[in-house]
Parts: structure tokens; sequence; C-alpha cells
């Protein structure tokens, strides 16, 4: 038996590793873009165990739903839809049809927020998350920044009982609403407003990914002929919302990064409007200042 580095002997093959090695190979003729990454989260998910806990599962407990579960991924179904959960930051979040799936990419926009309003010479900052879906955004910023006040805005009717869901026994007041006259009662008084809003052009409806195209809400994913229609209307909310000095910070496609930091252009009250790249250095979200009168 060959040695694993350090000496240590591998594990011994199980029923449960190689249907996961068999699964992988299906995922992957698929084209799903993680096939080993899922086949083994769905074996954990069907088991009730981690992925480093495969290995532990007996032969007589293989659970052929476990094959249920690949032939839904293998068709392209989500693997948060399938699990029920998706992980985001810190978070484990529950999610499913009718709610836009939380994206990794995201995670750094978000971590770009916190590091600026704990940057803030402000006691209990207050913060709207725009297009809330899942409440990922909301609910993160509401746990790395514990003092916050955090509210967080949808409109679907599907999407909104997902966000209420996720956000019980969190300190993130949900509000069902139109992101582009939200929360009036707040005007010039927010700190910092952030939005995943839906930024896909109508015209590239054929090349998204079967995942989101077929499973997530629409009206999360496209705006308009060039993707931007939504980002222009929270860049007014926005301003209405912030006070002077506040922080806008809105997520957008990786062709968009020329694009939507013109948006907040200095002769509609911003200053300091810049783009920013992702963890694959790619262009991902837009940032503005309010500007001082």
């Amino acid at each position: 038996m060959q040695s694993l580095p350090g000496g240590r002997p591998p594990y011994p093959r199980s029923l449960l590793l190689a249907e996961v090695a068999q699964a992988t190979q299906r995922l992957a003729d698929a084209g799903v873009p993680s096939p080993r990454f899922d086949a083994e989260e769905l074996a954990a998910f069907v088991h009730g165990v981690k992925r480093g806990e495969l290995h532990l599962v007996k032969d007589a407990d293989f659970d052929a739903r476990y094959w249920e579960t690949i032939a839904r991924r293998e068709a392209r179904e989500p693997l948060q839809h399938i699990t029920g959960r998706a992980f985001f930051r810190y978070l484990e979040l529950q999610v499913g049809p009718g709610v836009f799936v939380p994206r990794p990419e995201t995670e750094s926009v978000v971590g770009w927020a916190i590091d600026a309003v704990r940057a803030m010479d402000v006691v209990e900052p207050l913060v709207i998350d725009l297009c809330s879906g899942s409440g990922a955004i909301a609910l993160a910023i509401a746990q790395e920044v514990p003092r916050s006040r955090v509210h967080a805005v949808e409109l679907s009717d599907d999407a909104i009982g997902w966000t209420r869901k996720n956000a019980e026994g969190s300190r993130v007041t949900v509000h069902h609403g139109d992101a582009l006259r939200a929360l009036p009662e707040f005007d010039g008084q927010v700190d910092l407003v952030i939005s995943n809003p839906p930024y896909i052009p109508l015209t590239e409806w054929e090349y998204v990914a079967p995942e989101a195209r077929d499973h997530d809400p629409q009206m999360a994913l496209f705006s308009g002929e060039d993707g931007l229609d939504t980002i222009r209307g929270i860049e007014r909310t926005a301003h209405r919302l912030l006070r002077p000095g506040g922080l806008v910070v809105v997520e957008h496609a990786d062709t968009q990064g020329g694009q939507v930091p013109w948006i907040f252009k200095e002769e509609d009250g911003w200053a300091d409007a810049a783009d920013h790249p992702d963890l694959n250095n790619r262009p991902r979200f837009a940032t503005a200042r309010k500007a001082m009168p």
C-alpha cells in the first residue's frame, strides 16, 4: 500500500469513495464546473458527514439516494438547491427556488465594505443592503460589524421569504419593497449602501450558465440591454440615502469595470469613484463617496 506524504497510509478504498469517483466523472462529462467538489459535497450531504469524513462511511451505510442527487446536479440544478444551503463568508444560509444563490466572488465585495465600515468614526454605523435576496450581504455585515444597524431590502415575493428565514434571530431588519424607492425615512443618514443587483445584459441570456439561467430568478439576473439599468437606479437611491461622506458599494460583471464607476459622476454629487478587482483580479465592484456639501 503506497504511503501518502509524511509516511501516512492512505485511506482504504471504500464503496462511497469509489462512487464519488464515478460521480465526479459523470458531472465532469455534464460540464459541471467543479465536479469533484460537488460530488464530494453531495456525498457528505446525503450521508450526514463532513467532506473530510467520507472515508469513515461504512460500505453497509452507503445510501443509494446519492445517485438521485448526482442526477439532479448532472442536469445542472444548482448544488445549493439540492442541499438547501449555501456558505458565504462565515455564514450558512438557507436557499432554494425563488432566490439568487450567493456567489463566492461577492465575498470580496462584502470584505471591502466591512473594512470600510470598521474604518468609519461611527459608533453604530447604519448600513442598507439593496436587492438583498438570501440576505447574505446584510447578515455578513451584521455578524462581522457587531454594532452596525443593518437593513435589507428585497422586492421579490418569492425571495423575501428566504431573506426573512435567514435573518430570523439576527440583528438585520428586513423590508419588502423596491430598492429604487427604499426607506425614505433614512434619507441623508446612511453610512454605507451596498448592493449585488441584477447586471446581466438581456442580450447575453444564451451565454449564462444553466445553473443561473434556468434556476436563479430572472429578476436577480437581467437588467436592460446593457445590464446597467438597476445600477443607474441604485446610484440615485444611494445618493438620496447616504449622509455626506457616506459610501456606496455595487457589484457588477467583470466586463463592466470600465463602465460602472462612470455612473457615479462628480457633477451628480459623487467623489472618489473607483473600481476594484475580486480575488481572481477581475473587475468586480465599484465604490464611490457622497461628496461633502
